[in-house]
């Protein structure tokens, strides 16, 4: 099985945290208020939903990082269009968002999208390309 293919659940798991990341940071901005003074953005950033927030993240960057090491940047990136869609769909279920069915139409083109770049194979490039790595200073 090609590591394109092993790939994608992986990056599809960091769109994910990245998604609930938002998710998290809506939801503390929203109980902790979001005010520009020292004890308010201690208060923000104590909140258990924004460590939530930077769990997420920093749980995505770890993920990314090793993705983007095993396949080039330009298979793996726009995967991370598909975090408007998780977002919509975890907005609408988790904080009762309305969505138009304008953008449901835009979240489609841009699934279209990304399947059609994810399915389009490996080129000779990709294939034989080594991912490059800075060993220079070693």
């Amino acid at each position: 099985m090609s590591i394109y293919v092993k790939i994608i659940p992986l990056i599809l798991i960091g769109v994910l945290l990245n998604a609930s990341a938002q998710i998290c940071m809506k939801k503390a901005v929203g109980t902790a208020g979001m005010e520009w003074s020292i004890p308010a953005l201690f208060k923000l950033f104590t909140h258990p939903w924004m460590i939530a927030c930077m769990g997420c993240y920093a749980l995505s960057i770890l993920l990314w990082a090793w993705t983007i090491k095993q396949v080039p940047l330009t298979f793996a990136f726009p995967f991370s269009a598909l975090g408007f869609i998780c977002v919509a769909l975890m907005a609408k279920l988790l904080l009762g968002e309305a969505i138009p069915k304008m953008r449901w139409a835009a979240y489609a083109v841009i699934i279209l999208g990304v399947c059609l770049q994810a399915f389009t194979g490996e080129t000779k490039t990709d294939a034989s390309a080594p991912i490059a790595t800075d060993d220079a200073g070693d």
